[in-house]
């Protein structure tokens, strides 16, 4: 399994080296002291639970099945480099990937809270892109929200007979998508239109995003099923750990 993962995190690395390295600009995720104090506090209060789950699941995964780490490990860098792209939209603003869909699939939603939780945060300090104060509004939309997402959709096709890669596919996607609808919801109980309140805001900020974030959502979830396929051809072992544990829905 080790070469395969070499091979997978050198591929993620050059694709942040060639993509990510660009100068700031507005991204998907809620940049620092953006949101009123009385906004942060609702996202960070609603957020919080949903992290203390992920991380008593992630506390007895480690403890049990500790042959999974180097898995553990190959999502939270498909989730970090996917969600550090940051590419140009319109008015100055710039959409991305999330990658949340894959660690949903293979831990479950709480685990991948804790890992998306991680990744913000590194990359509010490190990278300028977010922030602390917001982390917790970033967190919800990118960790809770999209792994949700991703986890339900695909237990839905999967109950309906619907192909394995088709529900990657369509859970990884919607999983971006949702967060993406998510933050514009975020932005517009904030700061709702004068006109048209927070409808009304809430369609100017998602059409902001739609323009790249669509087709961005769809890439990843293709980009998904080829990492998912990868895994299930070089990784059965781990992965029929977590499935043994009832880690992963498959």
């Amino acid at each position: 399994m080790k070469k395969p993962l070499f091979f997978i995190a050198s591929a993620c690395v050059t694709i942040y080296i060639l993509f990510a390295l660009s100068p700031s600009v507005y991204a998907m995720h809620i940049m620092e002291g953006f949101l009123p104090w009385q906004w942060a506090l609702v996202w960070w209060l609603l957020f919080l639970p949903f992290f203390l789950v992920g991380m008593r699941n992630v506390a007895r995964l480690m403890r049990q099945r500790p042959e999974v780490k180097l898995l553990l490990a190959l999502a939270t860098a498909f989730t970090f480099v996917l969600s550090a792209l940051k590419i140009p939209s319109v008015t100055g603003s710039s959409s991305h990937p999330t990658g949340t869909g894959l660690g949903a699939l293979l831990f479950g939603p709480f685990v991948m809270t804790v890992i998306g939780t991680a990744v913000l945060l590194f990359q509010a300090l490190l990278l300028a892109h977010g922030g602390v104060t917001t982390l917790g509004a970033n967190a919800f939309s990118m960790a809770v929200v999209g792994p949700l997402v991703a986890y339900v959709l695909f237990s839905l096709c999967k109950k309906f007979g619907v192909s394995t890669r088709v529900s990657v596919f369509l859970a990884a996607m919607m999983a971006d998508l949702a967060t993406y609808v998510m933050t514009s919801i975020q932005l517009a109980l904030a700061f709702p239109d004068a006109t048209s309140g927070v409808w009304g805001a809430f369609l100017k900020f998602a059409s902001i995003f739609a323009v790249t974030q669509i087709p961005l959502a769809i890439t990843e979830g293709l980009l998904t099923v080829v990492v998912w396929n990868f895994l299930h051809t070089y990784s059965k072992r781990e992965l029929t750990i977590l499935q043994q544990k009832g880690a992963t829905i498959e």
